[in-house]
């Protein structure tokens, strides 16, 4: 994409935000976007945000009980034996209504981006998709994992990614955004549009990013939380219907939607060559509305994935 000119990017499935900042610091007008609220809020912390930091007494704050809240145990009560040790529940029900007390929403969000970060690093496999705290707390030999990392305390995590948070935020000469949309009603125009849908293998098992990080989304809708879990699920899931991505029969249909939801903008797509749809269809899809296709492939090792044969491939359309 060197030889193309552009000023305002759409990053339509934002996620980590590590392509809306790259393209933020390269001194584009970013536009994070995600479905999920949990993922707002880092676009929030790392794109939308110029120069909000959290200082030492914001944290100080933030990992201290105050007499004038009236603390509720959500996670304690509903989680416990599932993700974390009652201890670690507990202060995470503290923290989370520590941030709902603070006014200004970037030092909500740098706080959520160092809570989610901390979650993270201390699950096994990095997800919330089993009930599977034994796997850290087994007094076994072990060949895999991190040990010394999930037994860190949450308020060692906590500031850390405080640390790595605050030192992302900077202003490029642009108002960059985050917003919290389904991709789908996005209806403004920009120069280039960066789509990295979830991904339906050959197979037509779909990643499920809710499925995956539901503990995360349920942070952030922490007062109403109780009423969203599903009791049925071992994990306390959410409730919520499957997200479209994951539906195979739909899957072509969704990609041309949205390559004719953004008609003058330069595409930039990434996928995996053993998808659906298949690198063939979707560079023939995009061929349909764009003079140019360009492929770029990288090999690519995905976690948890046996398929050695994997590429990641980047369509550039215009």
């Amino acid at each position: 994409m060197r030889n193309l000119k552009f000023q305002s990017v759409l990053d339509a499935f934002g996620g980590t935000g590590c392509v809306s900042y790259l393209f933020k610091c390269q001194g584009k007008q970013v536009t994070y976007n995600d479905a999920l609220k949990f993922n707002y809020q880092i676009g929030l912390a790392l794109i939308e945000n110029q120069k909000v930091f959290l200082e030492p007494e914001d944290i100080d704050w933030l990992i201290n009980q105050h007499s004038f809240i009236r603390y509720r145990n959500v996670i304690a009560d509903n989680f416990k034996g599932i993700y974390f040790i009652d201890e670690e529940n507990r202060w995470l029900d503290v923290l989370v209504q520590n941030i709902g007390q603070m006014k200004n929403k970037y030092k909500q969000a740098l706080a959520w981006f160092a809570v989610f970060q901390s979650c993270i690093a201390k699950r096994p496999y990095n997800l919330f998709h089993r009930k599977n705290l034994y796997i850290r707390t087994a007094e076994v030999e072990r060949s895999f994992g991190n040990k010394t990392t999930w037994d860190t305390p949450f308020e060692v995590h906590f500031k850390k990614y405080i640390a790595e948070a605050n030192a992302c935020v900077f202003a490029n000469e642009f108002h960059c955004r985050a917003a919290n949309l389904d991709a789908f009603a996005i209806n403004r125009k920009y120069d280039l549009v960066y789509i990295d849908t979830p991904y339906i293998s050959k197979n037509g098992v779909g990643v499920d990013y809710f499925e995956f990080y539901h503990f995360l989304e349920g942070l952030v809708r922490y007062n109403e939380w109780e009423n969203l879990i599903n009791y049925q699920s071992k994990h306390r899931r959410l409730k919520g219907p499957k997200s479209l991505w994951t539906r195979k029969g739909e899957i072509h249909g969704l990609f041309e939607t949205l390559v004719r939801q953004f008609p003058d903008s330069i595409l930039a797509i990434s996928y995996r060559s053993d998808g659906i749809p298949t690198r063939e269809e979707l560079g023939q899809l995009l061929g349909k509305y764009r003079k140019t296709v360009v492929e770029n492939h990288r090999e690519y090792k995905y976690v948890l994935s046996n398929n050695k044969g994997a590429e990641e491939v980047l369509f550039v359309a215009y």
